[in-house]
């Protein structure tokens, strides 16, 4: 084969192309002017159709950007809101604490049933129009709250002091009765001697009771006597500090043993008929600095008194 056979054999495809074409305009030039118009058309639809997948790849980068851009202004909202749910969440521990100390209050004031009601909503209202309100007014108006709130705590806390401090000085005065539901039998000072007659000075009042019944404690204390005395029988003293002690005689039981810490109401013995006694009831006296005094001083007066 000689040179120039070889030569021709390796000319690219273009070029033999390039030289059909030719061929085929000198013998047929319509076929020759079809073939290049449908080349120009599809070599013009490449053209467009790489024109609109680079303006796709634009247009899918630039949505990219902005969904990326609304994920971190929606991060950065969530944050904001998270930042004020938990101040929120502080004022309802706020609230919730206010309202316990007032409800404490209420029963420490001994206020009417209903006067305060803790647990209904506070009725509210007022005229439009309404806006969005923006988010530093809402964060201004937190703010604000929040120092009411401490301000009305520390308030409260106080009136809470004075009333517990109050409460103390009550309970530590004889105020109440030594036992429950009962009556006077026998007043304080001069009477004439159920067991022998004749005069005798009285130094407390009796209580009608049944054996067994609770004595009562008339107010805070320390048991300092538990035991027998003359006359009295089973007898149980307390020291209420500020000068006062208490006494509960004829007993048929003792509960509170000395040094025992005694509240208000407890229960410190079951009545009897112990001592120098015609039957079951409670002998209660009251001794202010070393001297007896007469209770009703401290339990008021008495509807029901029998004498005997």
């Amino acid at each position: 084969m000689s040179f120039k056979i070889i030569l021709n054999n390796r000319r690219r495809p273009s070029a033999r192309l390039v030289d059909r074409l030719a061929d085929t305009a000198q013998r047929r030039p319509g076929v020759a002017a079809s073939i290049l118009l449908s080349t120009g058309l599809v070599l013009g639809l490449g053209a467009s159709v790489g024109f609109a997948a680079a303006r796709n790849a634009q247009l899918s980068a630039k949505v990219e950007k902005q969904e990326a851009e609304l994920a971190a202004v929606h991060a950065n909202s969530q944050r904001e809101i998270n930042a004020l749910a938990a101040r929120l969440g502080e004022l309802q521990a706020q609230a919730n604490r206010l309202n316990a100390l007032g409800e404490r209050l209420t029963r420490a004031g001994q206020l009417e049933d209903g006067e305060f009601d803790f647990d209904q909503p506070v009725p509210t209202g007022g005229a439009g129009p309404v806006r969005d309100m923006p988010r530093d007014e809402l964060s201004r108006e937190l703010t604000s709250l929040e120092k009411e709130y401490a301000a009305s705590g520390q308030q409260l806390g106080v009136m809470e002091s004075l009333l517990f401090n109050r409460e103390l000085d009550r309970n530590a005065v004889p105020s109440r009765d030594p036992i429950a539901g009962s009556y006077i039998t026998s007043g304080f000072g001069g009477r004439a001697d159920p067991i022998v007659g004749g005069h005798q000075f009285h130094k407390g009042i009796d209580f009608k009771a049944n054996v067994g019944d609770p004595v009562l404690a008339v107010a805070d204390g320390v048991v300092s006597f538990s035991g027998v005395r003359s006359g009295y029988g089973n007898v149980i003293e307390i020291d209420h500090g500020n000068g006062y002690v208490t006494r509960y005689a004829h007993n048929s039981r003792l509960l509170g043993h000395v040094g025992d810490l005694i509240r208000a109401g407890q229960t410190i013995a079951k009545a009897g008929s112990t001592g120098r006694s015609t039957g079951a009831h409670v002998h209660f006296e009251v001794w202010e600095n070393g001297r007896v005094v007469n209770p009703r001083k401290f339990l008021g007066s008495r509807s029901a008194v029998q004498r005997g």
